[in-house]
């Protein structure tokens, strides 16, 4: 059985903890998309966790985690999070950790560009300046440096040069900043380049032989981050929905068997755009505080609003969801009433098809009753309290789907089978 699982609202789902749940039954996690702005965050035995680049499902032995094509990576970001994991007594080796050669690498310039644009826009969009974005313009535009191309020392300095050339008169002229040494980077990159060269390899041939093991396919961010299907342009720079994994993989050959689309209870987004059930009162504040919804990557808070079933419902279609993964639960439980929204209007009428622009729409509610009680131990879904139940089969009844796990706290095993 070969898994995707992907984030059904504006990331943040909690995607980290479940990859570490779901990976003792697979053999190999791959991540698909994105880079170093996402945070996925595990808690362990009490000790937290956060990931940034690789898998979370590194943290159980006998996997094998695998960076893929579609990522793009900091390398001195990776090598931290390398460094930080051993320290906490985690085994990363070539053997369980894999890096696609055609994973394209972030540079010094990627990251003040990515400032600079920003600075200069009218309309922001809330980019964590890591320079994402900019490292994607460039693969696509065809002058992006590879992991291939790093650790190849006379391809990396032509491919540095031949961006210097172009890049340094931008920055001088257009943006107002003192261009790149070429030397600089070419020595600080040169140490990277050989502390992560033994991880870099082709991972088509490996894994064509090896097809038959059983898959897990990791997304960042969540749906309405996706670069075609979000809210552009507050979006993210990658493809972030399921049809994404198999092509930022290039494991297209071993097939999916079911996507898992994971949501929060609530809703959440970092950033700018639109957000049709934002509470900006002390409801969303409880939201924020109870749930601590503060970024894993950049600690900026998110904005807090009712579960919006309208969303959820185009996030299942384009991603072809078979089974929902429901997370913070138990951030309801203090709750007297609790709201979800059933419907959109714009200037007053319901609008049948999902709009291309959330701007201006206006969320209809169905008010559910609370349950006020502790949910947090309880790990039998017969044990929780009816009014939680009613809540989780609203969900299930509009979005036609089933709801297979629900989350109930940070660690590890407060996770509720729905299906014993």
């Amino acid at each position: 059985m070969n898994t995707v699982v992907v984030g059904l609202q504006w990331g943040d789902e909690g995607k980290g903890k479940i990859i570490d749940y779901l990976c003792k039954d697979k053999d190999v996690i791959v991540r698909f998309q994105g880079g170093n702005n996402a945070g996925h965050t595990v808690v362990v035995n009490g000790k937290k966790f956060v990931f940034h680049l690789i898998p979370s499902g590194i943290l159980h032995s006998g996997k094998i985690c695998v960076i893929g094509k579609g990522v793009v990576i900091d390398p001195q970001i990776l090598i931290e999070e390398i460094e930080y994991l051993k320290k906490e007594g985690v085994t990363v080796t070539p053997d369980n950790l894999r890096l696609s050669p055609y994973s394209h690498v972030i540079m010094p310039y990627h990251r003040v560009m990515d400032a600079c644009r920003e600075k200069q826009r009218i309309q922001k969009i809330g980019t964590t300046k890591r320079g994402i974005g900019p490292c994607y313009v460039d693969r696509v535009a065809r002058c992006g440096i590879r992991m291939g191309d790093l650790i190849n020392e006379n391809r990396f300095s032509l491919k540095l040069k031949d961006n210097l050339k172009e890049k340094n008169p931008l920055f001088e002229n257009v943006y107002g900043t003192k261009g790149f040494n070429y030397e600089e980077i070419l020595n600080q990159y040169q140490e990277f380049a050989k502390i992560l060269a033994p991880y870099v390899c082709d991972l088509v041939d490996i894994y064509y032989k090896e097809k038959d093991k059983r898959f897990l396919f990791e997304g960042a961010q969540g749906t309405f981050l996706d670069i075609d299907f979000g809210t552009y342009p507050f979006v993210t720079s990658s493809s972030t929905i399921s049809s994404g994994a198999t092509l930022g993989s290039g494991l297209s050959f071993v097939g999916v068997d079911e996507v898992l689309g994971i949501s929060k209870a609530y809703t959440t987004r970092v950033g700018e755009g639109p957000f049709p059930t934002e509470l900006n009162d002390d409801t969303g504040k409880y939201f924020q505080n109870k749930g601590n919804e503060f970024g894993a990557t950049t600690g900026r808070p998110r904005r807090c609003g009712w579960l919006d079933l309208v969303l959820l419902r185009r996030a299942k279609i384009l991603n072809n969801v078979k089974k929902i993964i429901l997370t913070k639960l138990d951030i309801l439980d203090e709750l007297e009433g609790i709201k979800v929204c059933v419907d959109y209007k714009i200037d007053g009428k319901s609008i049948e098809q999902f709009p291309y622009d959330l701007t201006g729409v206006q969320p209809v509610y169905e008010v559910f009753a609370g349950w006020k009680e502790n949910i947090a131990n309880i790990r039998d879904y017969k044990q929780l309290p009816s009014a939680a139940k009613r809540y989780i089969e609203k969900i299930e009844d509009y979005l036609e789907c089933e709801v297979a796990y629900v989350s109930v706290g940070q660690m590890r095993d407060a996770i509720i089978d729905k299906r014993k």
